[in-house]
């Protein structure tokens, strides 16, 4: 049993620079995230987590989510927003989420015991636990995937075969849609993107209506504290003149993959997704070498001179070289100087059903996965 309640802006910037790491790229913006939660600290509203085991199994827990693209707005893209009529935002990431959980228990007539964060990531978890605080939900330390992931179906109720549909969906002018039955989980995933892309970027949504005793059993516990704990971390070796990027391999076992330079960044907006691929040049004892990562929304795929050092579900993390701080893909720009740090995935994708929807396969690389670990002979960087 445990309860945890964060109460300073300090806990706050820990939890989601955390949650950011996990976010391997995606998961949106993390002042985005500390602005979700601290507007509802100083509100005086509690806010944090319970342990997923305290609620009951005939409970009815619910799960919001962020849907969508994060590529930044071309003037030519604001140009055609203006003639839908998009250009007044009447609600914010959480406030989209918390009305999206609010219809879909309206819609399927039920009482919601508590919320669960869909991912990992700087603004997709932190909204979700101010969307529940709104709405008066508790949201419970653990998640559904243990890193940030661009498709709903690469998640953990996916992969025990629970459906996720309906799925409500309100965006950040006002548009409200349901998706109410669909063939397969991969569809709920494209009419979802096709609707947030109607609204040009993020919607909120909500799905994933499980009792206590199903989330209890999907659910990745404890990431919650874990991302607490990970962006402590962080923080407390920059500020006694330690190094964070080493700090933050130790903490999590796991391995330098990478130092340099980002000398291009590749970027396209396409269904619902922000794609793209970095090349890094060398530096340290990484010189002489070529490096490059591709994203789709996260960091999925990463080759040293053409040659795939490291693959999702494994996690793959930009970070800033002297300061250790996880960088979003719609923030990474050229010229920044960074370390890579990999981490091997989670347990519960190393199956088949896990890896056939998060592996590199899935993405059309013909490459098998080999975890991080494997790879690197057990030798940690």
């Amino acid at each position: 049993m445990g309860k945890k309640v964060l109460k300073t802006r300090q806990e706050v910037e820990d939890f989601v620079r955390g949650c950011t790491f996990y976010g391997v790229g995606g998961g949106g913006l993390p002042e985005n995230g500390i602005q979700s939660l601290m507007s509802e600290i100083e509100k005086g509203n509690e806010v944090g987590w319970i342990d997923p085991d305290d609620i009951a199994d005939d409970a009815v827990t619910i799960c919001p989510f962020l849907m969508g693209s994060i590529a930044p707005h071309t003037e030519e893209v604001k140009k055609e927003m203006e003639g839908f009529g998009l250009t007044e935002i009447k609600y914010s990431e959480k406030e989209q989420l918390a009305m999206a959980m609010k219809s879909l228990a309206d819609y399927m007539g039920v009482k919601i015991d508590a919320m669960v964060p869909i991912e990992l990531g700087g603004a997709n978890t932190p909204g979700g636990i101010a969307a529940g605080v709104l709405n008066g939900y508790p949201s419970v330390d653990g998640d559904y995937t243990g890193r940030a992931i661009p498709e709903v179906l690469q998640t953990t109720p996916y992969i025990a075969q629970k459906k996720i549909w309906p799925v409500a969906c309100v965006d950040a002018y006002g548009n409200k849609s349901f998706i109410e039955d669909v063939v397969n989980h991969r569809m709920v995933e494209r009419i979802g993107k096709l609707i947030a892309s109607g609204s040009y970027g993020l919607a909120g949504q909500a799905g994933f209506i499980l009792s206590g005793k199903e989330m209890k059993e999907l659910v990745v516990k404890g990431t919650m504290t874990e991302c607490l704990e990970l962006g402590k971390r962080i923080r407390e070796a920059r500020e006694a003149g330690e190094n964070p990027v080493q700090a933050s391999i130790q903490h999590l076992n796991g391995h330098l993959m990478a130092e340099g330079k980002v000398i291009k960044k590749e970027t396209d907006d396409r269904l619902g997704y922000y794609w793209g691929t970095y090349t890094i040049e060398g530096q340290n004892e990484y010189a002489n070498n070529e490096y490059k990562i591709w994203f789709k929304n996260e960091n999925h795929m990463m080759w040293e001179n053409e040659e795939p050092i490291i693959t999702s579900p494994d996690v793959i993390t930009i970070v800033d070289i002297k300061t250790g701080e996880p960088f979003p893909n719609p923030i990474l720009a050229e010229g920044q100087e960074v370390a890579v740090i990999g981490v091997k995935s989670r347990e519960v994708f190393n199956n088949k059903r896990g890896l056939d929807v998060l592996g590199p396969r899935y993405f059309g690389y013909d490459v098998d996965y080999i975890s991080v670990d494997e790879r690197r002979n057990g030798q940690k960087g």
